[in-house]
This record gives C-alpha cells, sequence and structure tokens, in this order.
C-alpha cells in the first residue's frame, strides 16, 4: 500500500500529514519526524511504503484557511481513519462537534448512546490519528478542565483560544451539545 506525506506549517508548528491517492487524509500529528510516521502507518495499515510530496491543494488550502479564522474550512478535507467501529463512531461524532463548543467524555458517550462509555470514549478520543480535522481538542473533563492531549496542553489551549476568538464567543461545555451533522469518515 503507498500513502503520501507532507509537511505543512502551522501557527502551531509544522504539521506533518499522510494522505491516499484519493487525496483521503489518514494521519495528521502536531509532532513527528518521517520514522515515527512510518511505524505509525505500519501499525495502522501494515507494509506500507510512504512517498514524500507537497501537500495537495485539498489539504492545504482548508488548513491555511481554518488558521485564518474560517472554522469551518475543515470540514472539507475527507478523512480515512484506519480504527475499530466504534472508533469510527466516536471519531465521526467529533467532527460534529461545532468550532468554539467544547464536550464532556461524558456528554459524548451519552451523545453516543453509550451512557457509561465516558472510558471508553476517552479511549478512542486518544486513539484519534487526524488530529485537528477529527477536533479530538474539542473534549474536556467533565469539570471544564483541559485533559490529556496528543499536541500537548498547550496546543489544545491555542485552538479552543483560537476557535472561541472566531467563532465569536467563549467556549461552552455542553454535555449534550447541539452538534449538527457529523461529517463523513470512511473506514480506512
Amino acid at each position: 500500500m503507498r500513502f503520501h506525506l507532507g509537511f505543512h506549517e502551522s501557527p502551531v508548528g509544522s504539521l506533518p500529514l499522510v494522505w491516499d491517492d484519493e487525496e483521503w487524509l489518514r494521519l495528521l500529528y502536531f509532532d513527528g519526524d518521517e520514522g515515527r510516521i512510518a511505524l505509525e502507518m505500519q501499525r495502522r495499515y501494515g507494509p506500507c511504503t510512504l512517498v514524500r510530496r507537497d501537500l495537495p491543494d485539498a489539504l492545504a488550502r482548508p488548513l491555511d484557511l481554518y488558521f485564518a479564522g474560517d472554522l469551518h474550512a475543515v470540514d472539507a478535507i475527507a478523512v480515512a481513519p484506519s480504527g475499530t467501529p466504534f472508533q469510527l463512531e466516536v471519531w465521526a461524532a467529533l467532527r460534529a462537534i461545532p468550532p468554539g463548543t467544547t464536550m464532556s467524555y461524558g456528554g459524548l458517550a451519552m451523545k453516543l448512546g453509550r451512557p457509561g462509555a465516558s472510558r471508553a470514549v476517552g479511549l478512542a478520543n486518544g486513539s484519534n490519528p487526524i488530529a485537528l480535522v477529527v477536533p479530538c481538542h474539542r473534549v474536556i473533563g467533565a469539570n471544564g478542565s483541559l485533559t490529556g492531549f496528543g499536541g500537548g496542553l498547550a496546543r489544545k489551549q491555542w485552538l479552543l483560544d483560537h476557535e472561541r476568538r472566531h467563532s465569536g464567543g467563549e467556549p461552552q461545555l455542553s454535555l449534550f451539545a447541539e452538534a449538527g451533522r457529523p461529517l463523513p469518515i470512511a473506514a480506512g
């Protein structure tokens, strides 16, 4: 299997992205060298090759627009993460949390109709391979505190502040956020 690897400069650092021939995003991290990315891709997809190239406009432009304040621009990015059916369900629900809004792990579990699954939701959230576009940074502790984030808590705070500034208000904690429609996530 062959994938493409590129890096995109952003206000929160250099973002490594991996996509397939159809330009479906498979991985976006906040950190990582090519070796770490290659190991993660092999863990998720088995033997594969990463070909280094420039990001296609379908990925670069929405990211640039997001960082310029068009928070919904990344909704146009097609994603195909590799995960279990439950993880894919959680990641689809993450894409439905509006920018400028936060939700607790328990609230997300309730939204999924699994009120006792907040820990499982937390594990799925932490396994999200497509940061920012699948916005795991919008999930916080039930008491409103920032919780673990693969990109670091400083980046999580920056993203939440950025979204608050450009969505016109304070971040809202909602146990039952009106999340709109889930955006497509293809099984990888």
